[in-house]
Formats: structure tokens, sequence, C-alpha cells
């Protein structure tokens, strides 16, 4: 399969003609290959209009899921940035590319192995280090960020991580709205208070981590 190919028709054919116009953005989609972050069995659905499963109900979003969740966080170089559910850390090395200081949270260690791997020559020294821990805790110690994407839907927009936001920073995810809906969010903080808008329908697989416990019935 040709990927370099492969890359230039996702482009063109899959994020431009639906409103990806980031420049940044767009270079950063031509030039990292997204087959690098999958197993090498999955590599030839790298490029699919479609999430690919990794299993144990994690995804790679598809390829304009994850440019279009970019381009809502707006994001500039310099930034510093949080990308939870991060796992081999495609979209946090898009936005190392872009100039953009990442922190990749994820809790899965081979994701994180794949990932360390795979962002060898294609991000600047110091622009991405992934960290392992509980997703919905997001990560503190790097705490306040300018930009937070959490990769995959959530049913709502957890405290801990809204907490780790700087003033004027930018959170997206992907909000379940029930009866098979969600919906791409943009929130933002501004004087101290986090005002929330709906961006774009958006189907992608739920973060397990963020799932609710099932209520106890008897």
């Amino acid at each position: 399969m040709d990927f370099a190919k492969a890359r230039m028709l996702m482009v063109d054919g899959q994020l431009r003609p639906s409103r990806v116009v980031n420049p940044a953005l767009l270079a950063a989609f031509r030039e990292v290959p997204r087959e690098a972050f999958l197993p090498a069995n999955l590599g030839a659905w790298a490029y699919a209009d479609e999430d690919v499963a990794l299993g144990q109900g994690r995804v790679l979003a598809a390829p304009l899921i994850v440019a279009r969740l970019l381009q809502l966080a707006e994001p500039r170089a310099g930034d510093r940035a949080l990308i939870v559910g991060a796992g081999a850390g495609y979209g946090a090395t898009i936005l190392a590319r872009c100039g953009v200081r990442v922190t990749a949270l994820e809790s899965d260690p081979a994701l994180i192995a794949r990932g360390r791997a795979a962002m060898v020559g294609l991000v600047p020294p110091g622009g991405l280090r992934f960290e392992q821990g509980p997703l919905p805790q997001g990560w503190a110690a790097g705490a306040p960020y300018d930009v937070i994407v959490i990769e995959g839907e959530v049913p709502s927009l957890p405290d801990g991580i809204v907490g780790q936001l700087a003033e004027g920073g930018r959170l997206v995810t992907v909000l379940g709205e029930g009866r098979g809906r969600s919906r791409a969010v943009l929130a933002r903080r501004i004087g101290g208070a986090l005002s929330t808008l709906p961006a774009h329908d958006c189907a992608t697989a739920p973060l397990p981590a963020f799932e609710p416990a099932p209520a106890f019935q008897f």
C-alpha cells in the first residue's frame, strides 16, 4: 500500500472538503504517518474514514474526527496542551508538529510504548511527552493547560480535568447525548467561569474510563 499517497488522499478527500482549513494542522496531517500508530496488521485501515478498533473498547478515531476536534481547540504555537485518552499519540503528535507542547495522558502501557516508538523523528525535542495514569484525573502536574483535548466520547465534562484548564484556555471533546447521538463541544474558561458551546455532530467510541458504573438494582 502506498501510505504517502493515502495521506494525501485523506487530506484532500476527507479533511479539506469538511472545512478543516487550519494550515498548520493540514501540513501535519500530510506529514505524520498514521499507520505508525497502529499495529502492523491494522495498517491498511489507517486512512479509512472510520474509527479503527484497537480492542478493550479503544479506537484510533477516524481522521476527520481527530482533525475537526484539534481545529476546534484553536491550537497555537507555544500552547501547552493535555491530550486525555491519547492512545498511541497520533493526535498528540499532530499537535506537537504545530509547535504545541503536548502532554499525552494514557492509561494503557502498551499504547504508550507504541506511541513512544512512533513519535521518534516526528516531533521536536521536548514537544511531546507521554504520562501514564487514570484518565478521569487528568494530569495536574503539568497544569494549567491552554488546550485540553479528551479523545473520545464522554458523558459529561469531568470536573477534575476542567480544573486544569488555564484562563482563556479551550477544552474540546465529544459529549454523548443519549439515544446514540453525540456532539463535539468547545468549552472556554473566561473570567474563571466555563462557557460550553456545541460545535457539530460527532460520532466516535466512548472512552471506557469515563463510563459511569452500573447502578445497583434490586
